[in-house]
């Protein structure tokens, strides 16, 4: 059994450096495709870069899912599993098959409206009803948000907006070199030590495949960008996010503190507040709350004299307290 990959340790290893090799290695290919057929960010209004660049990010961050994912599902006929290790796995399969389809359906629609956006820019009213669709096909796949109310009405509106919310969160926040990817990193991360911690293995998985996908397209954004996210990228770690919040029971017979499901918003905490405080500004200055603007927390940072390197990386380090803040949560 030496030879035999363990579990669930080693499988938590191979998903995040099997998911940020294979994003790198995606990342070649996107980015000379993006070349070639001008799927590219052009210079110009609120735009703080000066040259076209790529928008291959989002396309490198599925292609990566997407294999790590299948790779998984493959992993299962090969010999280098312990039977302990298969039947784990088969069961979480099992367990989770319907909502991992529902998963994979909302990543393509996700990656779909983002790419739209980034070509034709559609109207925000069209983007709002794929994003819904997407987030009620997950709640149908049983990947919903309850909160102690036995109300299944309930829990598919609680599902669409917290969905939602993460989605444009994650949207709004990503406005300079780094910050989306690297606080996606992080609270993927994160999610993945609670999700291991009470023994989701499938769950942690997941999380740290999300982590090390990020991971492996960080270097291509930060600091000098050669490539970015675009709308498709942001939507999907969002939607990913989102997915990593519902997925594990951070209140459950093992852990019966309610203060638990408090854990996500303390995760996301950077994403969420930097989308409070820009909704609270366009409203209280009368703008319309869908138009960018500079005034998120990074360029006031650095209307304050900060590098734009330097302000992405303090944001990076209040997430990782929070993050670490959320684990001595669970252990009060």
């Amino acid at each position: 059994m030496s030879n035999m990959i363990t579990f669930p340790n080693s499988i938590y290893v191979i998903s995040l450096v099997g998911a940020c090799a294979t994003t790198r290695i995606a990342m070649h290919y996107w980015l000379s495709w993006c070349l070639r057929h001008d799927w590219l960010d052009h210079p110009g209004h609120r735009k703080i870069h000066d040259q076209p660049i790529a928008l291959a990010g989002g396309l490198a961050i599925a292609t990566s899912l997407i294999i790590v994912i299948s790779g998984a599902l493959l992993l299962l006929q090969l010999p280098i599993l312990s039977s302990d290790t298969i039947d784990s796995l088969n069961h979480g399969f099992g367990e989770r098959g319907i909502q991992i389809a529902g998963i994979v359906g909302g990543i393509f629609m996700m990656l779909g409206i983002g790419l739209w956006d980034d070509r034709r820019q559609p109207k925000p009213g069209i983007k709002f009803i794929i994003q819904s669709l997407a987030a009620l096909l997950v709640a149908a796949c049983g990947v919903r948000v309850t909160l102690f109310v036995d109300s299944l009405v309930f829990s598919y509106a609680a599902t669409w907006f917290w969905i939602l919310l993460v989605v444009n969160a994650c949207n709004f926040v990503d406005n300079m070199n780094g910050l989306c990817a690297g606080l996606g990193v992080i609270s993927a991360f994160f999610f993945g030590l609670h999700a291991s911690s009470q023994e989701h293995y499938l769950v942690a998985s997941l999380a740290f495949a999300i982590c090390g996908a990020l991971l492996g397209f960080l270097p291509f954004n930060y600091p000098r960008a050669r490539s970015f996210l675009g709308d498709s990228g942001s939507h999907l770690i969002g939607f990913m996010m989102a997915i990593l919040s519902i997925l594990p029971h951070f209140y459950h017979a093992g852990y019966p503190h309610r203060h638990a499901v408090l854990s996500p918003l303390i995760i996301l905490g950077i994403f969420l507040l930097d989308f409070a405080w820009i909704i609270t500004f366009r409203t209280l200055n009368g703008l319309p709350v869908y138009t960018g603007d500079n005034n998120h927390l990074s360029h006031q940072m650095v209307r304050g004299g900060m590098a734009q390197h330097r302000a992405v990386a303090i944001l990076w380090l209040f997430q990782i307290f929070l993050g670490l803040s959320s684990i001595t949560l669970l252990m009060s």
